[in-house]
């Protein structure tokens, strides 16, 4: 079962399951697992979706003995990696860490969903549950959207996070500048005809962070490899991409899973692909929300757990548990 709505785009949809075409499916962070969805996509009427028995017993139940990272923990562990930057001299490496919220009895996973519709407008909202897990997330970070018709590609760099109230300071800036020339050497390994945006602020619900728009003209047998390239981004990963894939899997206390990895959604005009960040997995009886940030040398590690913090919210403020 899975219910999605694209970006600035309140149709619901879902899929019908009436053929072995696959057009959506998750990768994860690690591309080692995949999780597709077999069928056509199809509008769903908002009110048989209200009417369709979506309750708490259809989550899997916690199999696992994760404990939530104290914020002592992340401090100090924060401090490790920024001694891994300084030693390597990196621009940039993203940490990660989960959430795990337990203080509830039930979910009301459709009300959720839907709070997380309303809450995020400008992003790609799913919910899937299928035999073995379950994930929710909202986010609105394209690693890439191909027109079939024009063969046009277009990409962004996101990065940089602050409160919407706040002031961009040189570590945002900074933090943002290497993840823009990453997408730009790749694109200019496939094509010359690339049209490069100003920099501007991107707004996500109580959050803001600097984006820039790259659009290219592409073969459609380039696409793949494209799409290959540019994952794991800097936005969720780090540069160089390799040593920071390695040391991430080293420092980090828990696997990813589907954080941080992507969704591939093809329709008859395009083919999308959005970076899987605001993001968590539902249990019975608890919630996973997995939060990163990119921290560079300059970082410093309150301000980062805060921001993970904030980025909790995406998903936590728009449950409805009781």
């Amino acid at each position: 079962m899975i219910y999605f709505k694209l970006p600035f785009n309140e149709t619901l949809y879902s899929i019908d399951e009436q053929s072995h075409h696959t057009p959506i499916r998750f990768y994860s962070f690690d591309g080692q697992k995949q999780i597709g969805f077999d069928g056509n996509i199809i509008k769903v009427d908002p009110e048989l979706f209200n009417q369709h028995n979506i309750t708490n017993s259809l989550l899997p139940i916690s199999d696992n003995n994760f404990v939530a990272e104290t914020q002592i923990e992340y401090l100090d562990q924060l401090n490790k990696v920024i001694q891994v930057i300084k030693e390597n001299r990196l621009p940039k490496l993203v940490y990660s860490r989960r959430k795990i919220f337990k203080d509830f009895h039930t979910i009301n996973v459709k009300e959720s969903f839907k709070n997380l519709c309303q809450s995020y407008p400008n992003a790609f909202r799913y919910l899937f549950i299928n035999e073995e897990e379950s994930w929710m997330g909202a986010f609105s970070e394209v690693l890439g959207k191909f027109n079939k018709t024009t063969h046009e590609f277009e990409t962004m760099s996101l990065a940089g996070t602050l409160p919407i109230s706040e002031n961009w300071s040189e570590k945002e800036i900074e933090e943002q500048k290497p993840v823009s020339s990453y997408i730009l050497n790749i694109l200019e390994n496939f094509t010359r005809a690339i049209e490069v945006s100003e920099t501007y602020d991107h707004i996500s619900g109580n959050i803001k962070h600097l984006r820039t728009d790259f659009k290219a003209k592409i073969q459609p047998e380039q696409l793949d490899q494209i799409i290959t390239e540019l994952h794991p981004t800097p936005a969720v990963c780090g540069i160089p991409k390799e040593f920071c894939k390695e040391n991430i899997q080293k420092l980090e206390k828990y696997p990813r899973e589907l954080y941080a990895g992507y969704i591939r959604i093809e329709t008859e005009e395009t083919i999308q692909y959005f970076v899987n960040l605001r993001c968590a997995k539902l249990y019975r009886d608890s919630v996973h929300v997995f939060v990163g940030g990119g921290i560079t040398a300059q970082s410093n590690p309150e301000k980062e757990w805060i921001e993970t913090e904030l980025k909790s919210e995406a998903i936590l403020k728009n449950l409805m548990i009781s």
